[in-house]
């Protein structure tokens, strides 16, 4: 509590006065501490304000009394005072989408669904955000070690409205240059350099390097354009990507025209995999808390029109897992990764390590959604959408940023008895639901008389079939993770 406390009263520059900071601090406790749905009349409820003036809530993100850009000034700070200073910032990037059912919400659209089926396009309106995350490694001082992905940046990514086909020319034209403006590679690779840029302004931020790991939906020609300097960007390509290798001399000097830029087309990704004359390397890294070894093999260097024909590059191919659905079960396999690196000078272990990262972004995803209440505040202006999601997205990053402070290596309560510990990983960090049950005991644990807790009390029983459950709000309020 003391903690995250700590970490949000660092972010009082970003609020216009004082009142409203205390406002807002009030809002965040009972984001963490609420049982219910996390919509601002919720929040009041969880505070003991549901028969004061609800306005000024309202009020707080519908006139933008708080500036989300100085909001994540903080967190990054934070973030990079963490890491050591010869330490490389691993950005992990991604957007995400949350459903709506209101029409009349800003930002929101027809967007693919992207758990509908392979076969079809389902669609959802669905308002779309942008996120940056920072990887914080459990052992700063080694190159393979489990992650912890801390938000620093979220972006509202709305689509302009298309006008009708009765409108003017110059109504087309200005949406047609928004539209280009407001693709979600665009504000990808402005938040890239954003991002750079804060790193840069930090102490000793310059001499570090910025990883920025994405799918393939960002390794594209927008963000390569767009790549700062002392930034290298490892993404996801296409097993048919073409690739070329660096013109020879004699290609070079041909005696007409500008100089060549690609020399000879190279093989497919997929066709170097399969590629026996090409031996596989071992190297070690870290993924779900556990340690594997992974077969893979690098290509340097080449180039990819997509991006740019000054600009060297390094494919890292990435062998299939095998793996067993249960115990006796035939193998299975999943597809295999073809990754582009942007520095042909960075290990390989260090550019699969820093992939694999990524996806503590997608855990990012499903806690803001499913336990912090990510988009529920039911508001729809556009400054209300943009404030409430940063906001809420704040919160929990200050959560996880505790928790670093802390430096908890697994949760203080005794598991139950029904979970098992697997051999290799004998204490599992500290999940979500576990640091907010964690937040609630310290900000609960007087009003509930709680002297002691971490341990329990023996009770006799004078039957041993009790007409009715027991009584334990403590219990089910301190302890449980659901």
């Amino acid at each position: 509590m003391s903690a995250w406390q700590a970490s949000f009263d660092a972010a009082r520059p970003a609020f216009a006065r004082q009142r409203t900071f205390d406002r807002a601090r009030g809002l965040g406790l009972s984001a963490l501490a609420c049982l219910g749905r996390r919509t601002l009349s919720g929040l009041l409820c969880a505070s003991g304000q549901q028969f004061h003036d609800w306005s000024a809530a309202y009020r707080l993100f519908e006139k933008q009394r708080l500036d989300p850009a100085q909001l994540w000034n903080c967190a990054q700070n934070q973030v990079f005072d963490l890491l050591p200073d010869a330490a490389p910032v691993v950005a992990l990037l991604d957007d995400t989408l949350r459903r709506k059912r209101g029409k009349h919400v800003q930002g929101t659209s027809w967007r693919r669904d992207p758990l509908g089926p392979p076969f079809a396009d389902n669609f959802i309106w669905a308002s779309r955000f942008l996120q940056l995350s920072v990887a914080l490694p459990a052992h700063p001082d080694q190159m393979v070690s489990p992650a912890r992905a801390i938000p620093v940046d979220l972006q509202h990514a709305p689509s302009p409205r298309k006008p009708s086909k009765r409108a003017p020319e110059e109504v087309w034209k200005a949406w047609r240059a928004a539209s280009a403006r407001s693709t979600i590679t665009s504000l990808g690779a402005q938040r890239i350099a954003a991002l750079r840029s804060a790193l840069d302004a930090h102490p000793g931020g310059t001499q570090r390097r910025l990883l920025a790991c994405a799918d393939a939906t960002f390794t594209c020609r927008a963000v390569f354009k767009g790549l700062p300097e002392r930034t290298t960007l490892i993404g996801r390509i296409r097993k048919d990507a073409r690739l070329y290798a660096l013109p020879t001399p004699e290609e070079d000097n041909h005696g007409r025209g500008r100089r060549r830029s690609y020399g000879q087309r190279l093989p497919t990704p997929e066709q170097y995999r399969q590629d026996q004359s090409i031996p596989w390397q071992t190297v070690r890294a870290c993924a779900a808390s556990n340690t594997y070894d992974f077969e893979i093999k690098t290509v340097a260097p080449l180039r990819w029109k997509c991006a740019g024909g000054d600009r060297q590059l390094l494919l890292l191919i990435v062998r299939p897992i095998a793996y067993r659905l249960k115990q006796g079960a035939d193998l299975n396999y999943r597809k295999p990764a073809y990754l582009i690196c942007t520095d042909p000078t960075l290990a390989p272990q260090q550019i699969l390590q820093s992939y694999l990262w990524r996806w503590e972004i997608e855990v990012n995803f499903r806690d803001e959604k499913t336990l912090l209440g990510f988009g529920e505040p039911q508001v729809r202006t556009e400054a209300a959408v943009r404030t409430t999601a940063a906001f809420f997205v704040f919160v929990y990053a200050i959560l996880l940023l505790a928790l670093q402070h802390c430096q908890l290596a697994h949760t203080p309560l005794p598991p139950p008895c029904w979970q098992r510990r697997k051999p290799k990983r004998p204490q599992q960090r500290v999940s979500t639901p576990q640091a907010i049950s964690l937040f609630r005991a310290s900000l609960w644990s007087a009003a509930l008389g709680l002297t002691n807790k971490n341990g329990f009390a023996m009770i006799n029983r004078t039957t041993t079939k009790p007409s009715q459950i027991e009584f334990a709000l403590k219990s089910a309020v301190l302890y449980a993770t659901g």
